[in-house]
């Protein structure tokens, strides 16, 4: 009988391949009456429409958000920022800003660690809409496609992380 050498099993665990964690990503298609949502992972880097978030006028319900990232255990939330097609601010892509910062204040006092970040959306509400029609999946103009804009927003980010910046990048007016 030989006894193994528990030097030797250090340096096997050592020399293992390190562990991926997959991280778990919520985009939002921010807006004033409704909010799209979408996850993806940083394995995949796929997305999947989840929900939309009723907002009244322009907030969600907190304890339901909080409530999703928690439980699904999202480490990063990608707000959308709807700027115009010249790259300056808009009424709404101020709002969503404020937005990010206040999310981003709530989840410091809740201690829960998703950092937030925002994400050009210019163009994926009328990209949504065209797969969604393509698709057959609205059968009207005014059918909500807000979750597809977040899944297409959270693939424009896994296709580019560095499109997304922080929160302290963009000066409020």
């Amino acid at each position: 009988m030989v006894d193994s050498d528990p030097s030797l099993e250090a340096v096997d665990t050592a020399i293992s391949e390190p562990e991926i964690k997959p991280h778990l990503i919520l985009a939002l298609d921010y807006g004033v009456k409704k909010m799209g949502m979408a996850l993806g992972n940083t394995v995949t880097e796929t997305a999947r429409a989840f929900d939309i978030l009723a907002m009244n006028n322009g907030q969600p319900d907190w304890d339901n958000l909080l409530g999703i990232i928690k439980v699904w255990g999202v480490t990063q939330v990608l707000v959308g920022l709807p700027l115009n097609m010249d790259g300056s601010s808009s009424m709404l892509s101020k709002r969503a800003h404020k937005f990010a910062r206040r999310l981003a204040h709530r989840l410091m006092e809740q201690r829960l660690p998703a950092k937030v970040t925002l994400c050009d959306e210019r163009l994926t509400s009328m990209a949504a809409r065209e797969i969604a029609w393509e698709n057959g999946w609205i059968r009207n103009e005014r059918d909500p496609i807000d979750d597809i804009s977040a899944c297409i927003l959270l693939s424009t980010y896994f296709i580019d992380p560095n499109s997304s910046m922080a929160i302290s990048a963009i000066k409020p007016d």
